[in-house]
């Protein structure tokens, strides 16, 4: 998250006339925890000496049905409220994924959170079950092993019968270690698993009902708290929704006929986006946006043509599929992440290759080094969300997909591969309904031109929930949290402090538009077309 801009949080009077949510007790999270609140504690300690953040690590059952048997460890983290004396209660944050290390992710995003909120509320996140610092799955013996099997199989994606074939081969390689490893552990680390965690984690804070925040997959897992334990929802957030019905394949239990990633849409909504991004750069200059050809319709054409050159001939590592894959990710966050985007393809048209993205820091905490192999996401993915089971369907479901989406659907479809040989299932997943009457409705936040969890996720995950409540964030990349809008910054402050939800209707816009340079006095620069034809 190095180098993005710090968001703001500004509560306007032109809010006065939302909807106030129902129910006693919005403002008081915190206090003493319910009668019914288990033994678990968590034993704050400073992560590094002298460092804002604290850590503890906590123990749930392996298997809530034998909650006697096997324990495992959660790494979990928090922020505390900047301003104590008006601390409501505890903001539990999921950063995504699945296999977000919270334990990382949230100190990187904590700049992010609206001021309001971080004066007002502590804010913990954690590793889930399987993921980082927490008891995780790990599928090799060292870290050479595990870098010899990244290395050894294609970026990206597939290209020709070649790669197809490697591809497949590693990913059931993968399979057959994680079984051999720890297979009791495989079948129990599903969104319902995380879910009764992070009821074990609310009551261990204190507090009566879950005050969350939930980005990305942390959408499914909300949405799956929410139906799990529907009267202990103070205040929800769902930041760049996934389908629940689309990630379940409700509509086709018994044998799915896409991908996850299809059904919910994430070719096309990458598609979407990947063209906004190259008539934005194309109606800019190259000072802007380096691989403008000067013309919308030009700088589409040089992106194909040099997809084109790429399957043919790489520029060193830089495949097709891994430039595609790389493309992708790199609209994931507007600023400053177009800009490098369009530098690494103009060196590749060039026929350089391209200078490394700085890294994200890594904070200072006391779990060093965590490992956050491939695995980690597939394990919870896999286990979850049915995908077809013949590896030798998915080179059909890509031809299908990059005829409705272009290259992006070539990504997005082999990105589900690795569940066709993956060889559990969880014990015990939640796969609905999705319309359990929550104690406080759930306010649902979706962007309208995303590249993972389309603008189409966000609406329907509104109509599935019993309550809820949507707001829309007219922009671009994936999640509102990390492409900032004061205006939704602002409508979240006031729903999380006193639970007064946007209006019917509400609308925000993104603060920096594509392509634009910070002026001196810290305000932004528009020109060259950048804002012309944003949402109409």
């Amino acid at each position: 998250m190095a180098g993005r801009r710090r968001a703001a949080a500004v509560v306007t009077a032109a809010m006065t006339c939302s909807t106030l949510l129902t129910g006693p007790g919005l403002a008081t999270a915190g206090g003493p925890p319910s009668p019914s609140a288990p033994t678990l504690r968590l034993e704050w300690q400073p992560c590094v000496r002298g460092g804002a953040f604290d850590c503890a690590t906590a123990k749930v059952p392996l298997d809530y049905r034998n909650p006697g048997g096997r324990t495992i460890k959660l790494a979990v983290i928090k922020r505390k409220a900047t301003d104590p004396r008006r601390r409501i209660g505890t903001l539990f944050f999921n950063p995504g994924g699945p296999g977000g290390p919270g334990t990382i992710q949230m100190p990187q995003s904590y700049p992010f959170f609206p001021r309001e909120v971080r004066d007002r509320f502590d804010i913990v996140s954690w590793d889930p079950r399987g993921v980082g610092s927490s008891t995780a799955v790990n599928c090799f013996r060292s870290p050479e092993e595990a870098n010899a099997w990244i290395t050894g199989k294609p970026a990206g994606f597939p290209v020709g019968a070649r790669q197809r074939a490697s591809w497949i081969a590693a990913y059931r390689d993968l399979g057959r270690r994680c079984q051999r490893r720890d297979p009791e552990l495989l079948r129990h680390v599903s969104t319902a698993d995380t879910a009764r965690d992070l009821d074990r984690l609310r009551q261990a804070v204190g507090d009566r009902q879950l005050t969350y925040l939930g980005v990305s997959y942390g959408t499914f897992l909300g949405a799956t708290y929410a139906n799990l334990f529907p009267g202990k929802v103070r205040a929800m957030t769902l930041d760049s929704t996934i389908d629940a019905r689309a990630w379940t394949n409700h509509a086709s239990p018994a044998a799915p006929r896409l991908t996850t990633f299809l059904r919910m849409g994430a070719d096309l909504g990458a598609a979407a986006i990947l063209d906004q991004f190259l008539t934005r750069c194309g109606a800019t200059t190259t000072a802007r946006c380096a691989f403008s050809a000067d013309s919308p319709g030009a700088t589409r054409d040089k992106f194909d043509r040099l997809m084109r050159r790429l399957r043919e001939h790489p520029v060193g590592t830089w495949t097709y599929g891994r430039t595609v894959g790389d493309a992708v990710n790199g609209l994931y966050n507007l600023a400053p992440g177009w800009t490098n985007l369009a530098g690494r393809l103009q060196a590749l048209w060039q026929g350089r290759t391209p200078e490394p993205s700085p890294l994200p820091a890594a904070p200072p905490v006391p779990f060093p080094n965590p490992y956050l192999g491939d695995e980690q996401a597939a394990a919870v993915f896999c286990s979850d969300s049915p995908n077809p089971r013949d590896p030798g369907v998915y080179h059909a479901l890509e031809e299908f997909s990059a005829r409705r989406a272009g290259d992006p659907g070539r990504f997005w479809t082999w990105a589900a591969e690795p569940c066709a040989t993956w060889p559990a299932v969880a014990a015990h997943p939640y796969r609905g309904p999705w319309n359990q009457p929550t104690a406080h409705p759930v306010l649902v936040v979706g962007t309208t031109y995303d590249p993972a969890t389309p603008f189409s996720g966000a609406q329907a995950m509104a109509q599935e929930l019993a309550h809820a409540r949507l707001l829309t964030h007219h922009g671009y990349g994936h999640t509102a949290l990390t492409n900032p809008s004061s205006c939704v910054n602002a409508y979240e402050s006031r729903y999380f402090i006193d639970g007064t939800l946007p209006p019917a209707g509400a609308a925000c816009r993104q603060d920096t538009p594509p392509f634009s340079t910070p002026r001196p006095n810290g305000g932004i620069a528009t020109g060259g077309g950048a804002m012309a034809g944003l949402i109409s």
